[in-house]
């Protein structure tokens, strides 16, 4: 089954399982959100159902995969003969979304993913949290193993070992200038 969407003033056809780079929408990763502006519903051998202008409680659900910026545009702006030259830069706000269902009737999917997701990243924070205590242990047995290091000398002493400035040398004498004598 699949479906044409309409968001962020751009038309979509997605199926079950597509990814799609859209425009901004509000989302943290992982969560599901829906896509109500369904303009179109069909399956694959069937004639499609078109909607006036959108098919009434059918809405697309999808989970967000990422929320990024697409790559940097250039805009440069140029008057011939004028000395005028404008250089901007621009990168659009994006949202990566996973389609999880299309639905006819708006009724929200059971989304296992999701819940499945945060398992995941429970168990690296527990290792993370065991694996820190392990680097402070190490930092304790490296700290000992260093020599003090060396007090700072004396002022004056410092003073006495620094280089002396180079005098400067001395210039040569210009070279005398011979003229030639004629007679007359």
């Amino acid at each position: 089954m699949f479906a044409v969407v309409k968001t962020g003033g751009k038309q979509y056809r997605v199926a079950k399982g597509d990814i799609v780079i859209v425009e901004k929408l509000l989302g943290e990763e992982g969560d599901v959100i829906s896509l109500d502006e369904v303009l179109m519903i069909g399956k694959e051998g069937e004639a499609p159902t078109v909607g006036t202008p959108r098919v009434d409680k059918a809405a697309v659900f999808a989970e967000v995969v990422e929320q990024g910026r697409a790559d940097k545009i250039i805009i440069f702006k140029k008057k011939r003969r004028q000395n005028y030259r404008r250089k901007n830069g621009h990168r659009q706000d994006q949202t990566v979304l996973r389609v999880v269902e299309v639905s006819t009737t708006g009724a929200k999917p059971k989304v296992a993913a999701k819940k499945a997701a945060p398992a995941k990243e429970a168990a690296p924070k527990k290792e993370a949290a065991v694996k820190k205590p392990a680097a402070k242990k190490a930092a304790a047995d490296k700290a000992p193993a260093k020599t003090p290091a060396k007090k700072a000398a004396p002022k004056k002493a410092a003073a006495d070992e620094a280089p002396a400035k180079k005098k400067a040398a001395p210039k040569k004498a210009a070279a005398k200038k011979t003229t030639k004598k004629t007679e007359d």
